[in-house]
């Protein structure tokens, strides 16, 4: 007759969880002290020889705190090819300049720009994976950059923060005076945004509408409080339009008005400037830094307009487009905490 030879399948220490091999252990050597051979240990508690074994051996070295198993994987930092100090100086450069500062041919911080950085830098050459670790590791995630004008200049937007505003505001505090902070854009019936939902692969097709393009222009003001001041202008934007908006802005207050605005040509024309000097006791006109609309909480006003006409189906008339942006216009004047909103934005809550 045929020998079959039984072999009891043991389990795996390294595959159990350290709570549950700690437990084992201690069965282990609760067997033991009761004078349990260790092939019957074995046997009882499903572990391998090895790990019956070493778990007694442990035991009658060191006592019951070496039953804890350790802790498994790699310690944390082993394996990194930077030091820490390494580290730190990369991260600070990303934080602080921009690749094409530094003679680099990138236009933005991506993985292939900070792999070129850690080799100039640190002289060490790591894989894009590599470089991904470490991004993820710092903190650093992926994200739409804010755009710039090169024209900008820091220092003025720094001195527009640090003292012309708080100038301003102090003035209209101590004058009784509202701020208005106001802008100018333009709406078309051609335009679709937003993100639309589709099968994996098929990406979606939206059709631009057939005719003639139409256009609108409109100015408005916002100020912190929740006020909404607006115009809707069918024809081309100059001095006579800002001006008759402005009558129709002073008319409307109750107080005088510190009117900002950007450095458009037409807010500096001779025939506006002229007749504000006439009125200036009801309305004072101040100016934002050059190429700095970022810091004007009116555009947050443009931007909740074009999003609200833009996600609808685009209208095929420029009295239907008229329409849409003076309905739209005419809900943001009933709701003022949605215009504070606006404000809170963190590049304009300093006007907040």
């Amino acid at each position: 007759m045929e020998r079959v030879s039984l072999r009891m399948e043991k389990e795996d220490a390294r595959k159990q969880s350290r709570e549950v091999l700690h437990e084992r252990r201690k069965q282990v050597i609760r067997m033991h002290r009761k004078g349990m051979p260790v092939m019957q240990i074995v046997e009882h508690s499903g572990l391998s020889w090895y790990a019956v074994n070493a778990a007694i051996t442990a035991y009658s070295t060191a006592g019951a705190a070496a039953l804890k198993p350790a802790a498994r994987g790699k310690k944390q930092g082993c394996g990194r090819m930077l030091s820490e100090s390494q580290e730190s100086a990369v991260r600070q450069i990303i934080c602080d300049k921009r690749p094409e500062q530094l003679k680099m041919e990138f236009a933005l911080w991506n993985r292939a720009a900070v792999m070129q950085l850690v080799e100039r830098e640190c002289g060490i050459k790591l894989s894009v994976r590599g470089v991904g670790n470490y991004l993820k590791r710092w903190g650093f995630t992926p994200q739409k950059p804010i755009k710039k004008a090169y024209e900008q200049r820091p220092e003025a937007v720094q001195a527009w923060l640090d003292n012309e505003y708080p100038a301003i505001e102090q003035r209209a505090k101590s004058e009784g005076a509202e701020i208005h902070w106001g802008d100018e854009t333009a709406v078309v019936n051609t335009d679709v945004r937003g993100r639309c939902y589709a099968p994996a692969g098929k990406t979606p097709v939206t059709f631009a509408v057939g005719g003639t393009r139409q256009k609108l222009s409109m100015i408005a003001t916002v100020t912190n409080q929740g006020k909404t001041r607006w115009m809707i202008i069918d024809e081309s934007f100059n001095s006579d339009k800002l001006i008759e908006f402005l009558q129709a802005l002073i008319r409307d207050a109750d107080k005088k008005v510190f009117l900002i605005l950007d450095n458009l040509r037409v807010h500096h024309s001779k025939p506006v400037k002229a007749w504000v000097e006439v009125r200036k006791d009801k309305i004072e006109l101040f100016y934002l830094p050059s190429y700095s609309p970022e810091l004007n909480p009116e555009e947050r006003l443009n931007a909740d307009l074009k999003q609200a006409l833009y996600t609808k189906v685009p209208v095929r008339t420029k009295a239907k487009l008229k329409t849409a942006a003076t309905e739209h216009m005419q809900a943001l004047e009933k709701s003022p905490e949605r215009v504070r909103k606006f404000f809170q934005d963190a590049r304009v809550k300093y006007a907040a």
